[in-house]
């Protein structure tokens, strides 16, 4: 298709449906809702004094190194992970029930949810990507219908139901790549992202769309020829 930032809902759900995609991953911060959950489970969880004051006192810090450069993504995706060492898994996955019902179920893009529902109805294998931590998306995923057996998050291995330091995967820019050839084993047909951690899965599908897209991922879909579409919470986005 023409990349385009003009496409209505219906003609956006239409347009991909039309195309029978037996394969589709999702990114989720920014693509299926508004803003990065990630990011502010990690300030939520701060606040709120769920993590010892050592480790608290220490992500700050390493976070502020992140936002000055002096970090990759890779790492830090990474440790807003294993800074939950110690921490009970059931304990943490009520929590990121709490933060995501109170702080983005409204932020959903509706056109999104009724896109993953329909793709599921019409026998299309769906799966989730993020770099997010599991226990936030295992929450967000509960308003998608999306199987918790087909979610590829930032992860750590589990040890006497508590989670440990032992990082499983990073799905992140290349990465998110290789999570899906190493564990769905095949190239999507659709593949839907927001921004340029999401472009290289978004090059190996057959059909890329760049959904709420970043700057530098509204660049690259133009020059690439991936669908742009803005959802329509985002109508009054400035264009670049």
């Amino acid at each position: 298709m023409t990349p385009t930032s003009t496409l209505k809902s219906v003609e956006f759900l239409e347009s991909v449906l039309r195309l029978q995609p037996q394969l589709a991953v999702f990114d989720c911060d920014g693509t299926l809702w508004a803003g990065d959950a990630g990011e502010r489970f990690f300030d939520w969880e701060l606040k709120r004094g769920l993590l010892p004051d050592d480790v608290a006192n220490w992500a700050r810090s390493r976070y502020a190194d992140y936002k000055n450069g002096n970090v990759s993504e890779e790492d830090m995706c990474g440790e807003m992970v294993t800074l939950h060492c110690g921490l009970r898994e059931s304990d943490l996955q009520a929590a990121a029930a709490q933060f995501f019902d109170e702080n983005f179920v409204t932020q959903i893009f509706p056109e999104m949810q009724d896109l993953v529902s329909r793709l599921q109805h019409s026998g299309c294998d769906v799966w989730a990507v993020s770099s997010t931590n599991e226990w936030v998306i295992r929450a967000a995923m509960q308003h998608f219908a999306i199987d918790q057996n087909k979610i590829l998050t930032a992860a750590v291995a589990i040890e006497n139901e508590c989670a440990s330091r032992r990082l499983i995967r990073v799905p992140s820019g290349e990465g998110k790549t290789r999570a899906i050839r190493e564990v769905i084993g095949k190239d999507p047909d659709a593949v839907f992202g927001n921004s340029r951690w999401d472009a290289h899965m978004l090059a190996i599908a057959k059909h890329g769309y760049a959904v709420n897209p970043n700057p530098d991922l509204q660049k690259m879909a133009l020059e690439r020829g991936w669908t742009i579409y803005w959802p329509a919470a985002t109508a009054l986005h400035v264009q670049r």
